[in-house]
């Protein structure tokens, strides 16, 4: 059976006083590469079916991979009965209607697929630059996955729409031959046409060679310079924490003291924005909610909403935060639902990394990255973590070696508050959360004071 058979005999068998059927057809490829040779490929296939029942207020949720149409009415039955057993659902609504959808796919196409063929050309250029590396007496390591989901939403209400969203990045780690020197870079796209390999490679090669001088540098805080897949880190866990219920309930960095939200608030004075837009040109993503279950972000409640592109932070003013239908109702803010993108603007013609580094005449620090991000303060927002694959010291306008890994101690909403300097944003891959969220476009930063808590052995 297609997925539309599904979904549609689903809908039919259901006896629920309301239902939400979705299929997610899956096809993922990857390539996998270590000391200057290929090491593996594979392409794979996952086919899920969530069906949500509705039966007085409570919801019945049964996800299950492989459903066919001889065991389609053992998951609805299933929800039934998960549902029947529940309690009210304290974020119910009523489903939304078709007329409520303004962008509703091709329901009758066929789901988009991928395949091995999605790293043709790059897997060409990927083997010149091993023989290249080969030569320079360095190694690559990496790491490219491209994903297309095709998703069918479908409803009691009548309610009929489908996204094809493609994911795909590309990470390489260059290493010195005798394994001393390290350095990361990743590009995130959506077809692997616009992956530059022989730039990221150049890249690479680069901060090898800045890293031929080694400094030792205590903790301490420093005026830093962030690139864009740093900043995106510390954008992406500040987004994931802005639900506006939980803030609301007063337990996050966005909760105002004494009751109700720090929306209206002024985070920065750098002209800052934070947003996200379903129409994003290559970051677009899914323009309505699709929502497998219910949390303080999100409600199943809302499947088939429409999904507007919102601003976060105007102007460094804190002007929305993560909400459902339910939790706008307690805070009386407008509803803005969760955005699979997230895009920061400083000033049109800001300054590339480069050219943040060559204006930089104090002693600096350039960061590459960040991983093994945690939180230690919900209240503040307060992060720690690692850098990783290269610090570099600037001074005079030029990189003059690396120092130390360290570990840093940071809240990104305050972090808003020292940028001093700020660049053109550009579409960026986070180090940290590639698995989970790649659709970021984000500027360098240069911030004062950032906190180097300790010294890491980290490489």
């Amino acid at each position: 059976m297609t997925p539309q058979d599904l979904v549609e005999k689903a809908l039919s068998l259901s006896r629920a006083d309301g239902c939400i059927v979705m299929a997610d057809e899956t096809t993922s490829a990857n390539l996998r590469w270590a000391n200057n040779t290929l090491t593996s490929n594979g392409v794979s296939r996952a086919s899920d079916l969530t069906v949500i029942a509705v039966s007085d207020g409570a919801t019945g949720i049964v996800t299950q991979e492989g459903v066919t149409g001889e065991t389609l009415e053992e998951v609805v039955r299933a929800a039934e009965v998960a549902a029947a057993g529940g309690v009210k659902a304290e974020d119910r609504m009523p489903l939304i209607a078709p007329d409520q959808l303004a962008a509703a796919g091709d329901w009758s196409a066929p789901p988009a697929e991928t395949s091995i063929g999605a790293f043709g050309e790059m897997a060409v250029e990927l083997g010149e630059q091993f023989r290249t590396a080969e030569l320079g007496g360095r190694l690559l390591f990496g790491y490219a996955s491209h994903q297309v989901r095709s998703t069918y939403l479908a409803s009691s209400s009548g309610l009929r729409a489908r996204h094809d969203q493609p994911t795909g990045y590309f990470e390489m780690n260059a290493k010195s031959g005798d394994f001393s020197r390290s350095a990361w870079a990743g590009v995130a796209t959506n077809d692997f046409t616009d992956v530059d390999v022989p730039a990221v490679a150049g890249n690479l090669s680069k901060r090898l060679d800045w890293a031929s001088r080694q400094i030792e540098l205590p903790a301490g805080r420093y005026p830093t310079i962030l690139p864009p897949s740093a900043v995106a880190d510390l954008m992406i866990y500040l987004y994931w924490s802005s639900g506006a219920r939980d803030a609301h309930d007063g337990r996050t960095v966005f909760s105002r003291p004494g009751g109700g939200t720090r929306v209206g608030e002024r985070l920065s004075t750098m002209p800052v924005t934070l947003r996200s837009d379903p129409s994003a040109g290559s970051l677009s993503c899914v323009p309505f909610v699709v929502a497998h279950s219910s949390s303080a972000e999100t409600s199943v409640f809302d499947n088939g909403l429409p999904v507007p592109a919102t601003k976060w932070i105007s102007d460094g003013v804190l002007q929305s935060l993560i909400q459902t239908r339910y939790s706008s109702r307690l805070t009386g803010l407008p509803v803005t639902p969760y955005v699979d993108n997230l895009i920061m603007d400083g000033t049109t013609d800001g300054p590339d990394l480069e050219a943040m580094s060559g204006a930089t005449q104090e002693r600096t620090l350039l960061l590459t990255c960040l991983w093994y991000i945690r939180a230690v303060d919900p209240q503040t927002l307060l992060l720690t973590g690692l850098t990783r694959d290269g610090v570099y010291l600037v001074e005079g306008g030029e990189v003059v070696g690396s120092v130390n890994n360290f570990r840093f101690n940071e809240s990104p909403v305050d972090l808003l508050g020292r940028i001093s300097s700020i660049g053109g944003s550009e579409r960026t891959l986070p180090r940290e959360w590639s698995d989970n969220f790649t659709r970021t476009a984000m500027p360098p930063l240069r911030v004062e004071d950032f906190n180097m808590s300790s010294v890491s052995q980290a490489s």
